[in-house]
């Protein structure tokens, strides 16, 4: 029997959504527009043929479903609009909304650590009209958490209104795409980088199916992208594959997806990530250097600015944990990449360190900060205290 991955939190709703009233005002305006629409054709049907009501009562139906999708969107009642609870819906369904901003964890770990549950909660508020998607292989269709659950992290991402957490099915995500073939024939026991090159695969096949927004979990949003096709310069004639952006069904992707399986060595660590999309991106563009922040574009695609998520390069990635004696305003940038993988030393956020990073979790992930930073710390001390 399958049975929902979703947990109960226990805090209410309310408490994490503040314009809770005003969001239900919007949606009881939207449904007396609706109504009134309705009656105005109805009346004007009445004297004409049956069958005449019939195609203008379905002529409304469509144009009161257009009203209601777009003033959803613009009134960020979407989601608390939706005709159904969160936890039935399908991946397949949340996708199909469109314009998904997608995260990853290819890991078998249920508890995502305090920077990924930052980096969801901070798209969450960022992208407020926008289906925020957290996959993670540890989960099964099986799965079932409640809110008596000891994962904090995944009560806390599962109480946002936009935010969805599924099971990632590889060989369903690579069904219809040059990736399955790839995929039944590869060992995983075999590959030495396989958390990431499963990784780098599958958020190609999710763009290309479905569209949208990739973002690596160590990626905190801080503004809204405004692109729609674009990759992110990591420094000059070098693209990432940490966020990236496109339609459903692009070309690039696709044509991203066959190299991948051409050109495979998963030996060489990036060779299927950045360096797949670097390689691309120059077989159609001439690369040059940036000058100043302004973005490159080629082909319709947007090369954007290192500075635009990479403001502090990976040879510097532990400035992020130091206390600076002026806080950068990132005025440049729309999000800011944690380096997670040049992170061995597990250096971490700390309750009270008045690091950049603390400051970031602050700013764009309170809640995450809350329960994860300074109620895990409030936990461990009270349980110092009781054993002494």
């Amino acid at each position: 029997m399958i049975q929902t991955v979703w947990v109960s939190s226990s805090r209410s709703r309310a408490s994490r959504r503040p314009d809770g009233q005003r969001t239900s005002w919007k949606c009881g305006f939207i449904r007396t527009i609706i109504q009134h629409i309705c009656l105005r054709h109805h009346f004007k049907a009445q004297g004409k043929t049956r069958m005449l009501k019939k195609i203008q009562i379905c002529l409304c139906f469509f144009f009161v479903s257009g009203i209601l999708y777009e003033i959803s969107l613009l009134s960020g009642c979407f989601f608390s609009c939706m005709p159904m609870p969160k936890q039935f819906l399908t991946p397949e369904q949340v996708l199909n909304l469109g314009r998904s901003i997608i995260f990853l964890e290819t890991t078998e770990r249920l508890e995502p650590p305090p920077l990924v549950s930052c980096s969801v909660e901070s798209a969450a508020r960022i992208y407020q009209d926008r289906p925020i998607i957290l996959f993670m292989k540890g989960l099964t269709n099986d799965t079932v958490l409640d809110s008596n659950s000891s994962y904090t992290a995944f009560s806390l991402l599962s109480s946002m209104k936009n935010v969805f957490l599924f099971p990632l099915q590889m060989e369903n995500v690579f069904q219809e795409t040059p990736l399955l073939q790839w995929y039944n024939e590869v060992d995983p026991e075999e590959e030495k980088n396989w958390v990431h090159v499963s990784s780098d695969a599958s958020r190609l096949a999710l763009i290309w199916k479905y569209g949208g927004i990739y973002m690596d979990t160590d990626v905190i949003s801080i503004r809204p992208i405004p692109e729609g096709s674009f990759l992110a310069a990591q420094k000059s004639r070098f693209s990432s594959n940490g966020i990236f952006g496109f339609p459903a069904h692009h070309k690039f992707i696709w044509d991203c997806m066959e190299n991948f399986v051409l050109k495979y060595n998963g030996n060489i660590w990036g060779n299927q990530g950045p360096f797949l999309m670097t390689r691309m991106l120059k077989a159609i563009c001439n690369l040059t250097d940036f000058e100043g922040v302004e973005d490159h574009s080629c082909q319709n695609i947007s090369f954007l600015n290192p500075q635009r998520f990479y403001p502090i390069p990976y040879p510097a990635w532990s400035r992020y944990y130091d206390v600076w004696d002026k806080v950068p305003d990132f005025n440049h940038s729309y999000a800011l990449h944690l380096w997670n993988f040049m992170n061995r030393n597990r250096k971490a956020v700390v309750a009270g360190s008045n690091s950049l990073a603390e400051k970031l979790y602050k700013t764009y992930c309170p809640s995450t900060y809350e329960d994860l930073i300074q109620n895990a710390e409030l936990r461990v001390f009270t349980s110092y205290e009781d054993s002494v």
